[in-house]
């Protein structure tokens, strides 16, 4: 049993430091490659674009949670970039057109894709 463990953490191992080896490169750049630092905008563009779309996601969910009856639960809201796209499930039709309105309703919200769908009760009927 031991030996097992013991085979199963050296494999794990040996995969980590095969993945942030791997991982680390992708982007060096010459001055990294000397071992100065290098910083730059671009690197700092993804991480403040990344905390925009989450940040946008959130008040587009938070706008949606103000409607009472409007479950968001089955709703799944994807930002970038100022695109907001809706999927899941409402249990109204009228419900579709409306949470693509409330996102819309959003500040920074350019354009929303609607892909909601109504859900069909149990039973089918």
């Amino acid at each position: 049993m031991k030996t097992i463990q013991a085979r199963a953490l050296a494999i794990a191992t040996l995969i980590l430091a095969a993945t942030g080896n791997a991982w680390s490169q992708s982007g060096q750049t010459a001055s990294a490659a000397s071992g100065a630092p290098a910083m730059s905008a671009s690197a700092a563009a993804p991480v403040s674009s990344r905390q925009a779309n989450r940040a946008l996601r959130r008040q587009v969910y938070a706008a949606i949670g103000k409607h009472k009856e409007i479950s968001a639960g089955n709703i799944s809201v994807i930002a970038k970039g100022g695109a907001v796209t809706l999927s899941g499930t409402v249990t109204d039709a009228s419900q579709v057109n409306q949470v693509a309105e409330i996102a819309k309703g959003v500040p920074g919200v350019t354009s929303v894709t609607n892909k909601l769908t109504v859900e069909k009760p149990f039973g089918g009927m």
